[in-house]
């Protein structure tokens, strides 16, 4: 199975999945920014079957499947070795299933704005809410733009936008719609129970105006990982690590921290 797959680095690994209709860009521009001053670290960003540059394959009719083909490829690339794993969205949603599939080889976990609850009418969400907004921006935009923008955005000026554009619109443009369309349907949600405990450093970001995935669902992963910090951020969206990127990158280099200095295991 060919899965796009991109590595920098070298040193213990470190899986980055991103979220639902993207590529691994929306992973490396979050996170290449952390390890400028950081050694030891072998970053995967993966695109999932279907997103990027990773054609649909026939094997995956559901998300049971999707996890099957990322197990595969870390099996593949890092054989045998313990890692590290972060996941965005339908990412961190992966990422959990790789934790309960892997778990005495899974050494720690980031969750961005996780998707916990695969049906949207089942999850908490709060109403849409703009809290800044670059009204000048927005009228010379397309309107499919500023619709796709506007529709998830908590902070809409031109900082966000410029990274919206790179790393969540142009890449949902070039997913396989039919492929995602046929998961959605056939099993969007695992068939097997995914809550595992992780006794690693865990952290779980979430956006207090994230109108897609909510927080609240999120909390109730709390007692699986008891090194867990769990964050909401305000004046935040979906898309947590463009709005608030400062904050973002506070609390990631704490985690990274704190799984460098337990560096019993990165030998």
């Amino acid at each position: 199975m060919s899965i796009y797959h991109k590595i920098i680095g070298d040193g213990f690994p470190i899986v980055m999945l991103h979220g639902w209709t993207l590529d691994h860009h929306v992973m490396l521009h979050a996170m290449e920014p952390l390890f400028e001053k950081r050694n030891g670290w072998k970053r995967v960003y993966i695109d999932l079957p279907g997103m990027g540059h990773s054609e649909p394959q026939s094997s995956i009719q559901n998300s049971d499947d999707m996890l099957e083909a990322i197990l595969s490829l870390l099996d593949e690339l890092i054989p045998n070795q313990p890692f590290i794993i972060c996941g965005n969205s339908y990412g961190g949603y992966i990422a959990r299933g790789v934790v309960c599939s892997r778990q005495e080889v899974v050494r720690g976990l980031l969750l961005m704005a996780p998707m916990t609850i695969p049906e949207f009418d089942e999850r908490s969400v709060p109403p849409q809410t703009v809290i800044k907004k670059d009204i000048d921006l927005i009228s010379h935009l397309s309107q499919e733009d500023a619709d796709a923008f506007c529709s998830m955005g908590v902070v809409q000026g031109q900082t966000e936008w410029v990274r919206f554009q790179k790393e969540i619109l142009l890449p949902s443009k070039q997913t396989n719609n039919e492929f995602l369309t046929k998961i959605r349907q056939n099993g969007y949600g695992f068939t097997f129970d995914i809550s595992s405990k992780l006794e690693y450093p865990t952290l779980i970001i979430t956006g207090r105006q994230d109108n897609v995935v909510g927080y609240q669902d999120a909390w109730k992963l709390i007692e699986d990982y008891p090194r867990a910090t769990f964050s909401v951020l305000d004046m935040v969206g979906h898309n947590l690590q463009i709005e608030q990127t400062e904050i973002f990158n506070t609390l990631v280099h704490n985690w990274l921290n704190k799984l460098e200095s337990e560096n019993f295991w990165m030998y």
